[in-house]
């Protein structure tokens, strides 16, 4: 946790914005309710998964432990957390823990009454007519307990989120403050020594789940743990494929995504693709300097007042030009991508802000974060792009051009005929088996531009192949 000052000021400047989001009131009114996240059970109540507090929660109150609850009284001025004292039998489980009186100061809150009481709480505001605001919830039991305590349908807490208070915490969370960027910097850093010992030590013969579980040693070695479930693949084409069931074979190419959540809950997230064996392929390699190509296009347009939409379609159109050269596009680039025939071959956006979500504040709303009013575009590729809106200082975002022959969709589009004006189906054809690649890391706005966080991480295609060069 940071200071308690932290939290009692992010909770003051949430309640100051939100008051000036409402015309003609002297502030907001009501109250904020911020039920925390409880345990998960996995397949019986004492046999829980990893237990992950909610994001919003960690910022302005920052206490990483379940069964809590928290409002602020935006008439009082004032913020209540519901917390209880440990229990003898947590002394014997799970050893000493602080008290509620204890917690309620680590957080800077006014005054501190049991669990029973939030329910209780928020009944007797809706009872008296008041506002109660809250975030999307996007866990089942909060949304019972929202429901009983406020006598709505499931359905109608979920409809009930408050826009308001959503868009002044995606304005404060979104833009992040030097000690959370010096988080990060830590996340990033231990996602970084997770790539490279893969980058390192994989061997054709290995299994995915090999890697994979070298990935999640380097993290919890490191007091970390996985702030995504790893991809760890030789199919890159699968996007987001969990499945480790296969084996690594020499000539082929290794795709993984992942990253580390230091202990403080923010995020790293990086890919790197490489060959299997000691040297890419000539056909990956050309894929693979245009992936660099696309990605070193990315980073240098990063600036503040930049439409992050703008960025992917420069790298849209420096996909086409390089499947131009290489054949297997034709026409004019520029054409190609205003239609979409590029998507073929990147079919998602760019990135994705990042911070204590590794897709930072998604259960607020994707469009909310990363659209800001920008209407979002239903053409097949760009409509999956996470980051539309104008880049200011403070953001943190990831750079993930990817390339990918995709076999299914590929067989797809050509029996269609879709964009044959654009694509040499018959070139493509060699081409298939060249799999997918991703090229992904994390940058931060800065007042002048952009910069990476987390140390040096050479993937220069030489610099890939002489960290291969002993596999």
């Amino acid at each position: 946790m940071f200071d308690p000052i932290v939290y009692a000021a992010r909770r003051n400047a949430l309640v100051t914005r939100l008051g000036t989001r409402l015309p003609g009131r002297q502030g907001a009114s009501g109250i904020v309710a911020f039920p925390g996240n409880g345990e998960s059970p996995a397949n019986y109540a004492d046999n829980c998964h990893s237990f992950r507090q909610d994001s919003s929660w960690l910022y302005f109150f920052g206490i990483d432990a379940p069964g809590m609850a928290a409002i602020i009284d935006l008439d009082e001025g004032k913020t209540t957390l519901f917390a209880s004292d440990p229990a003898m039998s947590d002394l014997i489980w799970t050893g000493p823990a602080p008290s509620a009186a204890e917690y309620g100061s680590m957080a800077a809150v006014d005054r501190v009454l049991p669990p029973d009481a939030f329910r209780a709480a928020l009944a007797a505001a809706a009872g008296a007519g008041r506002r109660v605001r809250y975030l999307p919830p996007y866990r089942d039991d909060v949304v019972i307990a929202l429901a009983g305590a406020l006598g709505l349908q499931a359905s109608g807490v979920k409809s009930g989120a408050d826009p308001d208070l959503i868009a002044t915490v995606i304005s404060l969370r979104e833009i992040k403050e030097e000690r959370e960027i010096v988080e990060l910097e830590k996340a990033v850093g231990i996602s970084v020594d997770m790539h490279r010992a893969v980058l390192r030590e994989a061997r054709a013969g290995w299994t995915e789940s090999q890697a994979a579980a070298l990935v999640s040693y380097v993290a919890a070695q490191a007091g970390a743990r996985l702030s995504f479930s790893t991809i760890a693949t030789t199919k890159g084409e699968v996007l987001h494929n969990h499945d480790h069931s296969r084996i690594l074979e020499r000539g082929g190419s290794f795709l993984l995504d992942a990253g580390a959540e230091a202990p403080s809950g923010y995020a790293g997230d990086l890919t790197t693709s490489f060959p299997i064996g000691a040297r890419f392929s000539p056909r990956q390699a050309d894929i693979y300097r245009l992936l660099l190509r696309m990605f070193g296009r990315a980073t240098a347009a990063l600036a503040p007042g930049r439409a992050f939409l703008d960025v992917h379609r420069l790298v849209c159109l420096e996909l086409a030009s390089g499947l131009k050269e290489l054949g297997i596009m034709k026409g004019d680039p520029a054409e190609a991508v205003s239609c979409g025939a590029h998507a073929l071959f990147m079919p998602h956006g760019l990135g994705h802000m990042i911070g204590l979500d590794v897709h930072d504040m998604e259960a607020l709303g994707e469009d909310a974060v990363g659209y800001g009013g920008t209407p979002r575009s239903g053409q097949f590729g760009l409509s999956s792009l996470r980051l539309a809106k104008r880049l200011v200082p403070g953001m943190v975002h990831s750079v993930e051009p990817g390339i990918y022959f995709i076999p299914g969709l590929i067989d797809s589009w050509r029996a269609d005929g879709l964009h044959r004006e654009f694509i040499d189906y018959g070139a493509l054809e060699g081409w298939i088996g060249t799999g997918g690649m991703r090229n992904e890391e994390d940058w931060l706005v800065t007042e002048s531009g952009a910069r990476r966080l987390g140390p040096e991480f050479d993937k220069s295609l030489e610099a890939v192949e002489a960290a291969r060069s002993g596999a």
